[in-house]
């Protein structure tokens, strides 16, 4: 059996706590690969290399740093069809998604190569007598990554191409779930020019995860998973005196409004709330209905959905794929049986779903719930699977107050052709990205993405402007020359005023 090992220091290094976890063909469910957990120990040793390798990479020059970006893009966009391959492999979604996913990975990486523009700095000269001020942006040293298992290929590269071409060195703790799609970058980069040491991986579970937060060397650490982990990524790292950038989980809304046209606005539901078995943090999970809408819209996505081919991701024909692990499955299928005595009407109820031949699968099939009560589990919880819930709202504003009553603020959507309230909704709805007849509203690679609420802890989203600003910090440098001629000033002891 295949086992994915540590990447430190430049190559494969086998795991020596003894300690492993099985890796799971989601379509099959058969066990297919161990990965090694790290123990700390091994997470320092990641550390060390990692400090080590700083020393020259952090003051190498922009040239080094972005020609060995444009060879990591070259070979990732060489070999996106076999990175796409383990994804679906060890996560489950189908081919086009997974290539989605390394096309959205590879934006990042477009803008680590453009990375001279960002650190340009800002001088000011005369800002008094031959008195000249420069502000410069410098790496931080050691910085972290710890990812989920939806996206294995793509969040990692929100992260560290920015952090690379800052001048730091990384440390990446990804899922155990799916783990070889990150080694694979890992030699893609070394076969790219980047020196041993810059770029490392450890594996495993929260002994790693506490031990990266809790590493004197290292400086930051960014992290995107479920809430109350976020919440504990945030406050072990701050309280060690970290940089911290943590995105928890969301319940993502979208608005249909009665002029909204619903065919368009049932299209983008379903593939919002399904695309990747909705194992998305911006996947939509609950629909706002306002007004007439409702009947009608809820009947064309029930009608939707019912059409979806579900299969194993190496199916061609296949929508939509199996779920990561059979407890995430059977968790999964909890909020659609205990909907009806919530009081949920059940239009689709997908928990009996299987594949032929594909039996021992994580299967489960579109489930659609309707006039979900605002207190039932349906809609309070992050239920990240294929689960939609629709919700009745007689206006605009009674609309606009469920979303913005949610503790979640990660992502929305309104579907309207009224300028007014499309305006007014994204100014006035609480949540960090928004769509205006765009179901996931996932910033280009250029903005920032990140949530307010319970889906954001610290004060920086990730890559675009937001990304470059956590991995470096500000240092501005007051510089004066005397002429040869000028005369000695003599002491002054007052505050210097800058005239």
């Amino acid at each position: 059996m295949k086992t994915v090992h540590h990447w430190i220091g430049g190559k494969s290094v086998e795991g020596t706590s003894g300690r492993s976890g099985p890796v799971t063909d989601p379509a099959t469910g058969a066990v297919t690969t161990r990965v090694d957990f790290a123990s700390a120990d091994e997470v320092d040793t990641a550390v060390a290399a990692a400090r080590s390798a700083y020393a020259t990479w952090g003051t190498s020059s922009l040239a080094q740093r972005t020609s060995v970006m444009f060879r990591f893009r070259a070979l990732l966009d060489e070999h996106r069809e076999e990175i796409a391959a383990l994804i679906t492999a060890e996560h489950g979604k189908v081919r086009s998604d997974a290539l989605g996913e390394v096309a959205r990975g590879l934006e990042i990486v477009d803008l680590a190569c453009g990375i001279t523009t960002q650190l340009k700095g800002e001088l000011s000269t005369e800002v008094s007598g031959r008195v000249d001020v420069a502000s410069i942006r410098q790496p931080l040293g050691v910085v972290a990554g710890i990812t989920p298992f939806n996206f294995p290929a793509m969040v990692p590269m929100w992260m560290f191409p920015l952090a690379l071409a800052c001048g730091n060195t990384f440390v990446l703790k990804p899922s155990e779930k799916d783990p070889s799609a990150s080694v694979r970058l890992a030699g893609l980069l070394a076969e790219a020019g980047l020196p041993d040491g810059v770029f490392n991986i450890v594996h495993g579970d929260r002994v790693a995860v506490d031990r990266l937060l809790e590493h004197p060397d290292v400086a930051a650490v960014s992290f995107v998973g479920s809430t109350p982990v976020a919440r504990h990524i945030h406050r072990t790292a701050t309280g060690h005196g970290k940089r911290v950038q943590a995105l928890g989980g969301a319940k993502n809304h979208m608005l249909v409004l009665p002029d909204a046209d619903l065919d368009a606005a049932a299209d983008a539901a379903v593939s919002a709330a399904y695309g990747s078995a909705g194992e998305r943090c911006m996947a939509i999970s609950a629909v706002v209905a306002v007004g007439a809408s409702g009947d009608a819209l809820v009947a064309k996505i029930k009608e939707r959905a019912a059409r979806v081919t579900i299969g194993p991701g190496t199916d061609p024909a296949s929508e939509m794929g199996p779920l990561i692990t059979r407890a995430h499955r059977d968790k999964v299928a909890s909020y659609v049986t205990g909907a009806a005595a919530q009081g949920s009407e059940v239009l689709l109820d997908g928990t009996g779903f299987t594949v032929e031949g594909h039996e021992e699968g994580h299967w489960i099939g579109l489930s659609l719930l309707d006039k979900v009560p605002t207190d039932s589990d349906a809609y309070r919880d992050e239920i990240f699977g294929p689960v939609l819930v629709v919700l009745r709202a007689e206006t605009y504003d009674e609309g606009l107050a469920i979303i913005n009553a949610s503790p979640y603020g990660n992502g929305t959507a309104i579907f309207t052709r009224d300028g007014g309230a499309a305006r007014r909704f994204q100014l006035e709805v609480e949540a960090g990205m928004v769509g205006v007849n765009v179901p996931i509203p996932v910033p280009v690679g250029y903005h920032s993405f990140g949530g307010w609420k319970d889906s954001l802890f610290g004060d920086h989203h990730v890559y675009g402007n937001d990304g470059v600003h956590f991995y470096t910090r500000g240092k501005v440098v007051t510089t004066r020359w005397p002429d040869p001629a000028d005369a000695p000033t003599g002491v002054d002891l007052g505050f210097p005023s800058g005239h």
